[in-house]
């Protein structure tokens, strides 16, 4: 069975551009997702400093995206907002869910 990974798209936006990044993120998830993406938030933290946080099915699923540039959505919502994004591939090893 291939390991699930959590990809994270990261940087800093200026604050005059904040309002528009998170609008451009509201309308891509608006629309079809990527086959394999399971899960992806939008994390705001201090000092202006953002973060898109999506779990795939597996490395191969993120991959493919990451292979088409018009498919490599996050990395593109940074530059559009003004910024070079930090990109970090995790590989999910333990996980623990709440029921309810």
């Amino acid at each position: 069975m291939s390991e699930q990974v959590l990809s994270e798209v990261s940087g800093r936006i200026a604050e005059d551009r904040e309002a528009g990044f998170v609008a451009s993120y509201r309308t891509l998830i608006t629309a079809e997702l990527p086959d394999g993406l399971l899960r992806t938030e939008l994390l705001r933290g201090p000092d202006r400093h953002w973060r898109v946080q999506s779990l795939w099915r597996d490395l191969a699923a993120l991959e493919a995206v990451r292979a088409d540039p018009k498919m490599a959505a996050a990395p593109r919502l940074f530059r559009e907002a003004g910024t070079e994004p930090d990109l970090t591939v995790y590989v999910l090893t333990a996980t623990a869910v709440r029921p309810g």
